[in-house]
């Protein structure tokens, strides 16, 4: 087995992919593009991944495919997925849709940069993730790690972005002090209510006030289809 290079709709940063955590995520996100492949089988471990070399020099998104740190996660399973990412000088990503779980593992975390990250699609309560925590909740919970001003790093996606009111909306990012934003459009048809392009526009300019924001490309397809 070899390390995951990244490809497809994924970050751009991201140099590779590495799942220990297999199977049907928990969250069972409405939009989830690994439905695109059918059913997922059920959820485990797969011991092989730790014995896949992770090089050096990598930014790798750990947990890319399923949620390993989803309430239902056996903490045995993040344990060994961390000593193993301990081995090798890597830059690491770990995103969730439930953040609060990160600071149970405080102090097994180890590179040259350690990325938290959370999605938040809207600032308005959803049911297209009803097996996950609540924006609200993954909004206070991603708050505590980027206002501790101690090193660690805060990154949000607002992917798939869906309809959303402007000022709260900013005023959480504000809040949540990330590092940088992505925001990414729903790529599989499923009938998310979008913004209008001038929302999008607006939220843009008010986040690049104090902080990066990067768009990934599937953002295009409502930016360009949406011109009058």
């Amino acid at each position: 087995m070899t390390l995951n290079k990244t490809r497809g709709n994924m970050y751009s940063f991201v140099t590779h992919t590495w799942n220990t955590v297999k199977g049907k995520c928990p969250h069972d996100c409405s939009y989830c593009y690994m439905k695109q492949w059918g059913e997922q089988p059920e959820l485990h471990f797969d011991e092989k991944e730790l014995k896949i070399d992770l090089g050096v020099g990598n930014f790798i998104f750990v947990g890319s495919s399923c949620d390993m740190w989803a309430r239902d996660i056996p903490e045995e399973w993040i344990i060994k997925t961390l000593a193993h990412c301990r081995l090798y000088p890597n830059d690491w990503l770990f995103q969730s849709k439930n953040p609060g779980r990160f600071r149970w593992f405080y102090g097994q975390f180890s590179g040259p940069r350690i990325v938290f990250g959370t999605t938040i699609e809207t600032n308005r309560e959803s049911d297209v993730c009803k097996e996950a925590p609540s924006i609200f909740d993954r909004y206070v919970a991603i708050s505590e790690i980027g206002g501790q001003g101690d090193g660690e790093e805060v990154m949000v996606t607002i992917e798939p972005i869906m309809d959303f009111d402007l000022k709260p909306m900013v005023e959480m990012f504000v809040d949540i002090e990330p590092q940088w934003v992505n925001i990414g459009a729903d790529s599989g048809a499923h009938n998310l209510h979008e913004p209008p392009v001038e929302k999008i526009k607006e939220l843009i300019a008010e986040l690049s006030k104090f902080t990066e924001v990067k768009l990934k490309k599937n953002l295009k397809r409502i930016l360009e289809e949406r011109k009058e």
